[in-house]
């Protein structure tokens, strides 16, 4: 168990310390994910860029992810879950348009532009606080291949061993300490997990970036 998310980071930090990493572009996925990139945007010296996907959430249950949508509009979705919960395509394109929209919301807020971080030729580590279903991550992984990183690397305190098996298949490298058998939340692998804040996640990438300069 982790006492919070920065302590995590600094976890993440010592194992990721071990690879021999050029040219880097840590990517926080917010909110809670860039609380936990910060120390390893420190701890490299470079800057901490944002990395925003968002969740679709299963419309009896918001917090059961059905896919994610990605900064281009598009979405990845669980079509298997879909079909069985009899999603109608009515609701999925009403979440997605409203996913986009605070997508958006969320990069100009939190970088003043829309654009999408530099990450062509670099190796890009992505960072959240942890992963339930993997939609989230599946999504950014999607989408930041389009940007033509030279590597991509995922790096998380704590998800469950079968959505870390998938998504190794998918990247050059997953980092991450904590895979328990019996997962159920990943709030529930830290003492301290309360919400993080817009104000808190602005004033940690400029602490993190003006570091790096």
């Amino acid at each position: 168990m982790y006492e919070n998310r920065w302590t995590a980071g600094q976890q993440l930090a010592e194992k990721l310390s071990t690879y021999p990493f050029e040219s880097l572009c840590i990517l926080g996925i917010p909110r809670g994910g860039i609380v936990t990139a910060a120390p390893i945007a420190l701890h490299f010296k470079t800057r901490l860029d944002v990395l925003v996907t968002r969740k679709i959430g299963h419309p009896g249950n918001s917090e059961l992810a059905i896919g994610a949508v990605m900064p281009d509009g598009t979405a990845v979705l669980d079509q298997e879950a879909i079909q069985q919960h009899h999603i109608s395509q009515a609701y999925l394109q009403q979440s997605i348009a409203i996913q986009h929209a605070e997508l958006n919301r969320r990069m100009i807020l939190y970088t003043g532009t829309a654009t999408p971080p530099a990450v062509s030729g670099k190796t890009a580590i992505v960072v959240d606080d942890g992963i339930a279903t993997g939609y989230t991550m599946k999504a950014a992984i999607t989408w930041l291949k389009t940007l033509k990183p030279a590597k991509i690397v995922i790096a998380v305190p704590v998800a469950p061993p079968e959505t870390i098996d998938a998504l190794a298949r998918e990247v050059d490298l997953v980092v991450c300490p904590l895979q328990p058998q019996l997962f159920w939340a990943v709030g529930a692998h830290y003492q301290e997990f309360g919400q993080t804040s817009d104000d808190e996640a602005i004033a940690l990438l400029k602490e993190c970036n003006q570091a790096a300069e």
